[in-house]
């Protein structure tokens, strides 16, 4: 019998350091070992991306081809266009494969397609070995130690992993590689169902991910932007690739003060270039640098430097213990846990722009990105808020980074989730998670819903009485203003004392910085002039504090049966709620905002409102949905 013909399946392990899987591949002694990584039309057309993480993930793919080549010269990562569940099945047998082994996933797709895979090898006779690689400890184990249930809290989290036990050191490069075997593709290519391509706005060239399997010259080559539909370069200053994560990890790593006492809550959303944390976020989530050799560099400092070190959850571990709290949570509640419906774990509050819903094999999910506009008031406003024309500077500035480069700070992203949901607009947290999936390169699914629950209140933390200013919060960590005069030029000259609130400037100091404050960012934007604020921030935040009370006392979650048949509207009615879906109000802040008064002392943005709203309630989705359930019992 011949030693063993190994396919190593790539996806978000794009490393050659700590790599257990990889491991465990070599440790099988083959005869032949495929490096593969293959375009998953799920990822391609159903997950939102924009070309900022497309930019990232093939500069880590192609780092990693570089690396596998160093190691061996015939060798390289091979990319193949098809999905894997129509694909592996076809180069078990073109290829004579013995074993295919990977990293284990545990989103919620993910595992559904290799579970599916798993199955389609057993047929064909081919081993599967899995290694769990992209987490401190083995998410599964996690839960089972936790009485099969999401880790809520850090406290959980440690609890359960310390059941599991330690964390394991990280393991060796490996320093050779086995050559790969021929590989014949002399099959039929199975070409994806392309709709709906969730990404088509984003690409400007005719998409070919999948014209020739192994790439338009048949080499294996890794993908360009060009032949994944993406016309335009991307933005952002990051480049990915394990190469560089390791070097960015040395550096922080040779300024110990700053690596042993890394206090999150302390750095600032402000700062850039450089920016105030590590930003190896979405090294982590392509997998480009390993979580435990990261922990591992973190806690051996820590006892080294001695008292002086910070500690958990603020610390440079406790960043990558709330990433394994997640990871968990998510691998208990499955894929409820991106939505509020089903989610037995999260909050039911009636935010405005709730998602349209779908049966799947698995109940009704949200449709990513789609949406019921029940309010026109708060569509502008979460328009306005993607668009980064709020006119409160500092959540703009913040936003239009995000556009541009694919990252904000962690305490940035705090300030524009907490301004969309709880904190002023009342729109529903997953609008604002589709966003940050879109335009994040670090978008990992599970901290992303995991991020939005907690910022939101709906679940992991209950303080919603304690909302972000967008004026006072910024002032904090940059009293002159100079992160928004980066970021929102159209205020670069504005004199410091207004420039997180340009509504409240004198005509005489707008003059001098050349800057009108008139219309709402979206419709006939003119060079000079920045947009009105979009509410009153005092009365808009009492508002939604007053809801969020309201809906706490009301006490239902996403799995409630109330929540699934809508008969949740009567209750909150009953409460006397008006804020909240189907409650469309009227356009009068919106109106009085935009005509603002910028000499006078009313409509400034903590001041009082000129005339009124009335809250008209209207016929909302989850009524419809509950009428269409009537007519068909």
């Amino acid at each position: 019998m011949g030693k063993p013909r190994v396919i190593y399946w790539f996806r978000t392990d794009l490393r050659l350091h700590d790599s257990p899987a990889l491991k465990a591949a070599l440790d099988l002694d083959p005869g032949v070992l495929w490096p593969i990584f293959t375009w998953d039309p799920h990822y391609v057309y159903r997950v939102k991306g924009g070309v900022n993480r497309w930019q990232y993930l093939l500069d880590c793919q192609t780092d990693l081809s570089e690396s596998i080549r160093k190691l061996n010269s015939k060798s390289k990562l091979f990319v193949l266009r098809e999905a894997p569940q129509t694909l592996l099945p076809k180069l078990f047998k073109a290829w004579n494969v013995t074993h295919l082994v990977f990293e284990k996933d545990t989103d919620a797709y993910a595992r559904d397609r290799d579970n599916v895979v798993i199955e389609l090898a057993r047929k064909a006779g081919v081993q599967v070995i899995t290694r769990y690689g992209r987490t401190l400890w083995d998410s599964d184990e996690v839960v089972a130690k936790n009485g099969g249930k999401p880790t809520m809290s850090i406290t959980q989290l440690q609890a359960a992993g310390g059941k599991v036990g330690e964390i394991p050191r990280p393991i060796p490069t490996p320093k050779y590689l086995p050559d790969p075997g021929d590989m014949p593709i002399d099959f039929k290519q199975d070409k994806p169902n392309t709709e709906p391509d969730l990404n088509a706005p984003c690409r400007n060239e005719t998409d070919r991910t999948y014209s020739h399997i192994a790439g338009p010259k048949g080499d294996f080559a890794i993908a360009t932007l060009k032949e994944l539909g993406f016309a335009e370069p991307a933005t952002t200053p990051h480049r990915g690739g394990e190469t560089t994560a390791l070097k960015k990890l040395e550096e922080i790593f040779a300024d110990e003060e700053y690596a042993a006492t890394f206090q999150k809550p302390k750095t600032s959303p402000a700062a850039f270039e450089p920016q105030s944390t590590t930003l190896l976020s979405p090294m982590l989530h392509f997998g480009a640098l390993s979580p435990r050799l990261f922990y591992w560099r973190a806690q051996d400092l820590a006892e080294k430097y001695g008292e002086g070190a910070s500690k958990p959850p603020e610390s440079l571990t406790g960043q990558l213990l709330f990433r394994d709290m997640y990871f968990a949570a998510q691998a208990a509640i499955g894929s409820p846990f991106a939505q509020t419906l089903n989610n037995a774990y999260c909050r039911f509050i009636p935010w405005h722009l709730p998602s349209k819903v779908n049966a799947t094999d698995v109940g009704n999910n949200a449709i990513s990105g789609e949406y019921h506009v029940d309010s026109p008031q708060a569509e502008k406003w979460f328009l306005r808020w993607k668009a980064g024309v709020t006119g409160f500077p500092f959540v703009d500035a913040l936003m239009r980074q995000l556009c541009a480069e694919g990252w904000i700070h962690h305490l940035g992203r705090h300030m524009v989730a907490c301004f969309l949901t709880r904190g002023g607009c009342y729109v529903h947290w997953e609008r604002g998670a589709d966003v940050f999936e879109e335009w994040l390169i670090d978008h990992e699914p599970a901290c992303n819903a995991g991020n939005w629950q907690w910022l939101s209140c709906t679940a992991f933390y209950s303080q919603y009485y304690r909302c972000y200013s967008p004026i006072a919060f910024g002032q904090k960590w940059d009293k002159k203003g100079e992160f928004i005069r980066k970021w929102v030029p159209e205020l670069k000259r504005l004199d410091e004392k207004f420039i997180y609130e340009p509504w409240k400037a004198t005509q005489a100091a707008l003059d001098e910085a050349g800057v009108k404050i008139e219309g709402d960012g979206l419709h006939e934007k003119r060079d000079g002039t920045y947009p009105a604020p979009m509410f009153d921030f005092g009365e808009r935040r009492s508002a939604c504090i007053a809801a969020m009370k309201r809906a706490y006392s009301i006490g239902l979650h996403g799995d409630d049966d109330r929540v699934r048949n809508g008969t949740w509207k009567e209750l909150f009615e009953k409460a006397g709620e008006t804020e909240m879906e189907g409650s469309g109000g009227s356009d009068e802040s919106e109106k009085h905002m935009d005509g603002i008064n910028h000499q006078g002392k009313e409509g400034r943005g903590s001041g009082k409102r000129v005339g009124s709203q009335t809250a008209e309630i209207k016929e909302g989705p989850m009524d419809r949905y509950a009428k269409k359930l009537k007519r068909l019992t």
